[in-house]
């Protein structure tokens, strides 16, 4: 029996509305402004949190002086036409050059690692 069920997950980011919409360029979703605290309300999905966090440092890809804490996997039908999506959004690669793979890592304007993936 389960304890508790997941909320929301949060994103600690420098601008909170920026990010947000970012992600509902990605996958889509209807965002909602609290001042310091953004939500994105996914259509049949978790939804997201982001939050103001003075002095945010990025997570480091790969990190190999510490974790990058977690990422998000992101399934998609078509990895070339997601990716030139995300770039168009502002993501920038961080792995994504092996074509033969069936992910691929980008980072997100804020520079949390998320993945690409057709499964």
């Amino acid at each position: 029996m389960a304890l508790a069920r997941l909320g929301v997950v949060v994103l600690d980011c420098p601008d909170p509305r920026a990010l947000a919409e970012f992600y509902a360029g990605v996958l889509g979703g209807t965002v909602e402004d609290n001042e310091e605290w953004v939500d994105l309300k996914v259509p049949g999905g978790q939804a997201l949190a982001f939050q103001a966090a003075p002095g945010y440092v990025p997570p480091k890809w790969p990190g190999t002086d510490g974790s990058q804490q977690f990422h998000l996997d992101l399934v998609v039908a078509d990895l070339d036409a997601a990716e030139k999506g995300v770039l168009e959004l502002g993501a920038r690669p961080l792995d994504a050059e092996d074509r033969s793979r069936t992910w691929r890592v980008y980072a997100d304007p804020a520079g949390h690692p998320f993945c690409l993936c057709t499964s």
